[in-house]
């Protein structure tokens, strides 16, 4: 059953991609379609239409198995090895910078979404300590924002 499940996860993952793909052929937008699908992934955990627990073990599946994805990568190098002579470190710097890129930018956004979230944490527990509890038998006003 758990097989099965993880099965139709990274099969609805794969429909999201492939809808993603149609979407930029059909709109020739400029962007990857694995980067339009992420975006609509992220949309739709945001907007709870997609819970987490529906793509987790299909997510960790293709995160696990990842490996088997770079296979085709390393058979093209082996095939064409005058190609990683001649270009090899053309090809060595375009990796180390884009995996320094998206480092700093994933430790840019984890940051400031930490920050927001402390944030509202924050504005949460001042709320709950400003109003303080009430009297036994006292009206309470509505929370929110105080007109004085």
């Amino acid at each position: 059953m758990r097989a099965l499940i993880t099965i139709l996860q990274v099969v609805g993952i794969s429909v999201l991609w492939l809808l993603a793909d149609l979407a930029r052929h059909r709109f020739d937008l400029g962007l990857p379609s694995n980067m339009i699908g992420m975006m609509v992934m992220v949309g739709l955990l945001f907007t709870g239409i997609v819970r987490a627990d529906w793509i987790r073990r299909g997510a960790n599946w293709l995160l696990a198995e990842m490996l088997l994805f770079f296979i085709p990568a390393v058979l093209a190098v082996i095939k064409y090895p005058d190609v990683v002579v001649v270009d090899g470190w053309r090809v060595l710097v375009v990796i180390v910078v884009s995996t320094l890129m998206v480092m700093v930018t994933t430790a840019f956004v984890v940051d400031r979404l930490y920050r927001f979230e402390l944030k509202l944490s924050r504005r949460r527990s001042n709320r709950h300590v400003a109003a303080g509890p009430a009297p036994a038998g006292a009206l309470q006003m509505p929370r929110g924002r105080r007109h004085d």
